[in-house]
């Protein structure tokens, strides 16, 4: 499918859950589930959707999260049985565009809302929890389709089939997927992901740290 073709395939929100997580019953917003009609994205939240572990989840610089339609393809074929849209939790389900080669800082029209690409997913145990297997929180980390949290730079309504246009794209080459190879393959990457203006403070200090560690600086 062409950039020129991108979409919103579903719009995704969720009441606060119980799950069990090692033992003991834990708040998530993780089941997330499709909604028709309109949504606003507004500041660092999406209309409806329940944000419970605000340590890791939620604020500016991942008030939204998107996941790709054709990733979830990958892993229908992976382990055997279809996934709906929402299951890993993200609020945009997207069709057309790669999100692993987004780039840090890469904005996107959605609907009427401009939404900023700003760092992948982490998976933790409460994806795990989720499938039934904590062990498929390493195979996610593994597989790098992890997904990325956007700003929201400006506010506004989106719904399922709303197009999608990158509207602009950093010049550097600091892409989603070269966070998570940093993060889960290779460390001594970390001082290239430097060159992205548009990282947050947590991940700039990470890159820092790195450089440090490996000797190295920007090339």
């Amino acid at each position: 499918m062409s950039a020129a073709a991108a979409r919103v395939a579903s719009v995704n929100v969720a009441r606060p859950r119980l799950i069990t997580i090692n033992g003991s019953p834990r708040k998530t917003g993780i089941f997330k589930e499709a909604v028709s009609g309109p949504v606003l994205l507004r500041d660092d939240a999406v209309a409806g959707d329940a944000v419970v572990d605000t340590a890791v989840h939620g604020g500016v610089d991942k008030a939204v999260y998107a996941y790709a339609a054709e990733d979830y393809g990958w892993w229908s074929g992976e382990l055997g049985r279809d996934l709906a849209p929402g299951w890993f939790g993200e609020n945009l389900t997207t069709s057309g565009i790669a999100i692993g080669g987004a780039r840090i800082g890469e904005r996107w029209r959605v609907g009427e809302a401009l939404l900023e690409v700003s760092e992948p997913r982490q998976p933790c145990s409460t994806l795990g929890a989720k499938m039934g297997d904590q062990r498929f929180v390493k195979r996610f980390a593994r597989s790098l389709r992890l997904g990325t949290y956007l700003r929201i730079v400006e506010a506004g309504p989106v719904e399922a089939g709303d197009p999608i246009e990158v509207t602009s794209r950093p010049a550097h080459e600091v892409t989603i997927e070269l966070l998570g190879r940093v993060l889960f393959e290779d460390s001594s990457l970390g001082p290239r992901i430097l060159a992205a203006d548009a990282l947050t403070d947590a991940w700039r200090e990470h890159g820092e740290k790195l450089a440090a560690k490996h000797g190295s600086a920007l090339p």
